[in-house]
């Protein structure tokens, strides 16, 4: 074979082509105001390149400096993080790699102008590349093991009273502590746990059915009452099985079609108990798509006829207008004090006149109102109305579950916003007042008792998804305990409140926050509260060394995206320049809540970063009459934008996640992670990934390797009293317990769809403790759909 044809054209052509996408690229970025390494070493490559496929060693030694010098930028860059040195080190390692292969190292030879490059040999290369990259291996220790704990372990006291064995609310209790006082599977033996039973609900996803929507959400935790658990499908399906052997008991289908509604959610059911001379004594109550609340013989799954209308309420009385599915119901309803209280999901972002955000308080037994909160009728609750009035339209919601103190007497709404989100100038005092707020209302007459706002003037979708959770602090004075509420929100902020006044008891405070790039005629507030008191989940503001990407590729894609975006952290104002939203509306953490340890004052709380890009289009604009003409409302347009009409305002928004061309995140991992707080003192114990890659590849595919990067999550964790914690949630379809001293995962279990749902858990007839988990799956994340609910314990 002639020299001429042993020339590696091809390698050559490979480097260069790769060298003329990044001066591109990076002349763009840096006209932006970016980094100049893409275009320094885009040039450097189109030279190496030309160079190796003219067959000249020169070439390849020319590429080993750049990569000398591209470790030592990504070092400088990046530091010790491992997540954000591997699109920066990894590809171009490779391509090291390869230059040194038989078949690209027998076609270089050198020329005469190579005599001032010296052969190295692929040895020498090997030590070098160890060398330099040893302290990126270094940096991955962090990885594989969570924050150690900050106090001593023996400080660490269990909950000594064991209480029933019900799960009887959505969160064990009405308070919504998710903890349960089981201590028969303990951090010793939970690596036994097993399958005990797998029942299988018949509800499963008709993709023609769903036209692509990707809406069918399975988020049911089950409820325990005696030896039967009661819980609901996405299709509003209502099912009994028994607690000890999983076997169904009955199943109800509600009779209505979905009519257009692509929204199918149920977080679960409710129950109550009547006394026995009363028809149908014991009731589930159930959230339908349709807007309406069932009551069902708990024995027999059949409708209570005495109830309501043949045993139904019908949420959209005095409603008004509307589409089907801008307001449906998809959280249980909270019975507590001889009260069903209930709220709706109304439809984010179509228009301002959207149906009320009211919350209903209902008889149990008969189904007649008692009393209705409508924040623009005044601030306490008021009684029906008549047949050709309407409630306020437009108003804050109660979306996510309710919480209560039933000995207080006090019911805890977690208020979202008034539609739409992501513009405010036409919000009323009242939305202002309450929007994005925990709102504590007497039980009994629904009277104003106090409201606390988490955010002021919210643009961002920064609704308030979960009742708070409930726990007595210890005085510091030594005194009695105090009543608190623990409150998440999707800011990231820990709110610590007297559940009693609605004061804080962990400091608050207010801090000025962006205020540029707004759109005209929004009015943003000045401040927002942070929970300075209790350690902040807020992610930072972005830098340039927090863009991602899986190569260098599409990172460089993800970093022209961030020159162009405004992003000033939290609080950056939505306008018509592209701004990051870092949380999003997912938030840091949402409707799964914080679970909470009583006697060891722990809270454990999972969090995740999935950045959104957010713009407004002006409707009078070009582009915004073509969307406006178009059908994309609701949908997505041409560019994967879910578009939002918000009709009635002046701007239709633009919201899409934040992934480079490849499918990957824009911002480094950990994407998903699990926290430990000690609610006296405010430290976090120890903060661990959640979750790993193994179901989410690039290109939207869902294999992948089991690197540890965190995951996006949905679900919340529950506590037992021998110190277990368990989550599902990710998106890697697995169920996981972690030790709450330590956070050391100390076992899992793969499943069969995705448990994006809080588990439950309880002791049997038989005496064994049992972890129950729904896994049915999630449209959003994209997990796999299913018809599970799979109960785990240890070996007979």
């Amino acid at each position: 074979m002639s020299w001429p044809t042993r020339r590696p054209i091809v390698s050559g052509l490979l480097v260069v082509l790769l060298g003329a996408y990044f001066a591109a690229g990076g002349v763009y970025l840096a006209w932006l105001g970016g980094s100049w390494y893409y275009v320094i070493a885009g040039l450097v490559m189109i030279a190496s390149g030309g160079l190796i496929g003219g067959g000249q060693l020169a070439g390849r030694q020319l590429y080993g400096l750049l990569w000398v010098g591209t470790v030592l930028w990504a070092y400088w860059e990046a530091g010790l993080d491992v997540w954000k040195l591997v699109p920066r080190v990894v590809a171009p390692t490779v391509l090291l790699a390869y230059l040194y292969m038989p078949w690209v190292s027998r076609a270089l030879q050198a020329e005469p102008g190579d005599a001032d490059w010296p052969r190295v040999p692929p040895t020498a290369v090997g030590f070098a590349v160890i060398a330099l990259l040893a302290p990126m291996v270094y940096g991955t220790a962090p990885l594989f093991a969570p924050v150690h704990v900050q106090r001593p372990l023996s400080e660490m006291q269990a909950t000594a009273a064991r209480e029933s064995d019900a799960w009887r609310f959505y969160g064990r209790g009405p308070g919504g502590q998710r903890f349960a006082p089981e201590d028969q599977i303990t951090p010793a033996n939970v690596g036994e746990l097993e399958v005990a039973w797998t029942h299988r609900n018949g509800d499963t996803v008709d993709e023609a059915e769903l036209d692509g929507e990707r809406e069918f959400h399975s988020e049911a935790t089950p409820i325990k009452v005696g030896d039967t658990l009661y819980s609901c499908t996405p299709h509003s399906w209502v099912f009994a099985m028994d607690a000890t052997t999983g076997e169904a008991k009955w199943t109800w289908k509600l009779p209505a079609e979905r009519a257009g509604n692509p929204y199918l959610v149920c977080r679960g059911v409710a129950y109550d108990e009547l006394p026995p001379d009363q028809p149908c004594p014991r009731r589930i109550y159930a959230p339908t798509f349709d807007a309406r609340i069932v009551a069902l013989d708990a024995d027999t799954g059949r409708a209570c006829e005495s109830f309501g209308d043949r045993g139904y309420i019908d949420l959209r009385a005095n409603a008004g207008p509307s589409p089907a599915g801008f307001q449906i119901t998809t959280s249980p309803p909270l019975v507590v004090n001889h009260r069903l209280i209930v709220g709706s999901r109304i439809l984010d972002n179509a228009a301002v006149d959207e149906p009320s955000g009211v919350v209903r308080a209902y008889d149990p037994a008969s189904g007649d109102l008692v009393w209705a909160w409508d924040v623009g009728r005044g601030e306490d609750a008021i009684g029906s109305l008549p047949e050709d009035e309407v409630y306020t339209r437009g108003t804050p919601n109660v979306w996510g579950a309710i919480t209560a103190d039933p000995q207080l007497g006090m019911v805890y709404l977690p208020l979202g916003n008034a539609t739409p989100d992501y513009y405010g100038a036409h919000k009323r005092p009242f939305d202002d007042r309450f929007s994005s707020s925990v709102t504590a209302l007497d039980i009994a007459t629904g009277e104003l008792r106090w409201t606390f706002q988490t955010v002021h003037h919210d643009v961002w979708d920064f609704d308030v998804p979960i009742g708070p959770s409930i726990v007595d602090l210890p005085d510091p004075n030594g005194g009695e305990p105090i009543p608190a509420l623990v409150q998440t929100t999707k800011t990231g902020q820990v709110f610590v409140l007297n559940r009693a006044t609605g004061e804080p008891i962990k400091r608050v405070e207010e801090h000025r926050v962006p205020q540029t790039g707004a759109v005209a005629g929004e009015r943003l507030s000045p401040t927002q509260p942070f929970s300075t008191g209790m350690p902040s989940f807020t992610p930072p503001p972005l830098t340039t060394a927090d863009i991602w990407g899986a190569t260098p590729l599409d990172q460089l894609v993800c970093r022209i995206q961030f020159a162009q975006a405004r992003s000033e952290g939290i609080y950056t104002p939505p306008g018509l320049k592209a701004m990051i939203g870092n949380p999003a509306f997912d938030g840091v953490t949402d409707w799964g809540g914080a679970a909470i340890d009583p006697g060891r004052m722990v809270m454990t709380i999972n969090l995740m970063t999935m950045p959104f890009h957010i713009r407004l289009v002006d409707r009078e604009s070009e582009e915004g009459q073509e969307l406006a003409a178009s059908d994309y409302e609701g949908g997505e347009n041409a560019s994967d934008e879910i578009v939002y009409a918000q009709n009635g305002t002046p701007y239709i928004a633009l919201v899409q996640a934040w992934l480079g061309p490849f499918g990957a995140p824009c911002v480094a991992p950990p994407w998903g992670e699990l926290a430990a707080v000690d609610l006296t003192s405010g430290d976090v114990l120890w903060r661990r990934v959640l979750g790993t890659s193994r179901d989410s590849g690039l290109f939207g595919t869902t294999y992948n390797l089991p690197l540890p990067t965190g995951v996006p999550n949905l679900g919340g964790s529950v506590i037992t009293k021998s110190g277990l914690v368990f989550i599902g949630a990710t998106t890697d379809r697995y169920l996981r317990a972690f030790d709450l001293r330590t956070g050391e995962e100390v076992w899992k279990a793969r499943l069969p769809a995705g448990p994006q749902a809080t588990p439950m858990i309880y002791t049997g007839d038989d005496g064994r403790e049992y972890v129950v988990i729904t896994a049915g799956g999630h449209g959003a994340l994209s997990t796999r759909y299913g018809d599970y609910t799979i109960a785990y314990a240890l070996p007979l």
